[in-house]
């Protein structure tokens, strides 16, 4: 009765403060000079937004009754809520959905994740260099959520032949999986929306983003394995001890069958062709990114086709339309700070504020989405910050060093909190749930600080150093 008592004073306490903080920005908004709408979409905006981290199981209902207000008072009309709410990359994230689960079912996961055992002299150095690089490269190609999920699943099983403690492998492969999924368009999804918003295509993911992730998750390499020092001689004894991983790779190896070949060769393709993107919408004078989005629905049709029987399952159970609503509402929240010209204003300010300087706006963008992305979900936050760096387009700025900071700042701030990624959070359940292992704040968090500052100052160092990012 008593824990009853207590759980309803934290969820009035917490309601109270989502309430104040909200109408204090509407206050503190019409104060500074802004016009009714838009004070009222900062703070229905703030409201989503703090309701996304106060009440996390309830975002979905902030987004709804966010929405509706933004309706009813006449903040925006239904054709540009429509327009704001991205519908293309709610399309193009249910079409890789699809896919993904056609790797599921095909054992695909089950196979990449077998080859980290078939490692010959192994080594507890070699295994974080393994676990950390296919964490990483896993979350390029698919997103990171998938990826830790399987990562998680092969890092249990290893640790429990081995006998040691899995927490270490876990949260290495973790900080992976987050500076992995800045490194494409499909790692993760502020990835897409940051290139439908900015018309940067997968090439440029490739030729600017990703050589950057690398040398992140080199960075992080080094870091963790002075780290977790005392955990990777305990593991290299215990291997020592039973002389030889032989037995682990007959015991879990899994080889591909003819089902798991098929699915790897569309999703190649389906990567290729997402990869050619760029040149394709050039050779057909299409719009950047026209068929980045359409190839994921064109094979996804495809995939069904195929698997007919299986279809409505895929479309039902692989797809989180509960995250996909939530996005497309909160998209189109974001897209009314732009509507209203909240986001030009601010943006003028923030321009005044680094001294028309485009080094220290680079800084600001890059720690302010760093930092807020280790508290907030970083769609959440990106979604936030989006229309406000196209309010600096009109002030003749070159934005593209703001995306790329942006993006960098989403994926690896994510590191530095247990709540800061979804794949922390699922990384962490499935570990409490199969181990019944819980990790403290702390024993995540100075890890965590250390990885994504150091990450982070590698990537400011780069965004304004680097020539092709000018």
């Amino acid at each position: 009765m008593q824990n009853i008592s207590n759980t309803m004073k934290n969820f009035v306490f917490k309601l109270i403060l989502l309430i104040s903080i909200s109408t204090l920005l509407g206050f503190c908004s019409k104060a500074l000079g802004l016009n009714t709408h838009q004070a009222l979409s900062i703070a229905i905006f703030s409201v989503s937004i703090l309701g996304t981290l106060f009440f996390w199981e309830f975002r979905l209902s902030f987004a709804f009754l966010g929405a509706a207000v933004l309706l009813a008072t006449h903040t925006i009309d239904l054709d540009h809520l429509i327009k704001f709410s991205s519908l293309e990359i709610i399309l193009f994230l249910v079409g890789m959905m699809v896919i993904i689960g056609l790797l599921k079912d095909a054992g695909f996961f089950a196979w990449i994740v077998s080859l980290i055992i078939r490692i010959r002299n192994l080594t507890a150095k070699k295994f974080v260099f393994s676990v950390a690089i296919i964490s990483a490269l896993l979350s390029c190609a698919i997103d990171e959520v998938t990826s830790i999920i399987f990562m998680v699943a092969a890092v249990l099983e290893i640790c429990d032949y081995f006998e040691v403690e899995p927490v270490p492998y876990i949260i290495i492969s973790v900080l992976a999986t987050n500076i992995g999924s800045a490194g494409t368009v499909l790692g993760n999804p502020i990835g897409i929306l940051i290139a439908t918003k900015s018309g940067l295509t997968f090439e440029d993911f490739i030729l600017k983003a990703f050589p950057v992730a690398m040398l992140c998750l080199l960075v992080m390499i080094f870091l963790v394995l002075f780290w977790y020092r005392h955990s990777l001689r305990k593991l290299d004894q215990k291997i020592k001890e039973l002389g030889s991983n032989e037995m682990l790779i007959r015991l879990i190896s899994v080889p591909p069958d003819r089902q798991t070949r098929t699915a790897l060769t569309i999703f190649a393709i389906t990567l290729l062709l997402i990869a050619s993107s760029h040149r394709l919408d050039i050779l057909w004078g299409l719009e950047n990114n026209t068929i980045l989005l359409i190839v994921p629905l064109v094979v996804a049709a495809l995939v069904m086709i195929w698997k007919h029987n299986k279809a409505r399952e895929f479309i039902e159970k692989d797809v989180e339309w509960w995250t996909l609503l939530f996005f497309l509402l909160l998209f189109a929240q974001a897209g009314t700070l732009k509507y209203t010209g909240a986001t030009d204003i601010l943006a003028k300010r923030l321009v005044g504020l680094a001294g028309n300087s485009l080094e220290v706006l680079i800084g600001i963008v890059l720690w302010v989405s760093t930092i807020g992305s280790s508290i907030l979900d970083n769609v959440v936050l990106v979604a936030a910050l989006t229309p406000v760096i196209q309010s600096f387009q009109g002030l003749n700025l070159n934005l593209q060093p703001l995306w790329w900071a942006l993006l960098f700042g989403g994926c690896l701030g994510g590191n530095i909190t247990l709540v800061g990624s979804t794949a922390n959070i699922v990384a962490l359940g499935i570990l409490e749930k199969e181990k019944n292992i819980h990790v403290n704040f702390f024993k995540w968090f100075w890890v965590g600080l250390i990885v994504g500052i150091t990450t982070t100052c590698v990537v400011w160092l780069a965004l304004i150093f680097l020539p092709f990012y000018k």
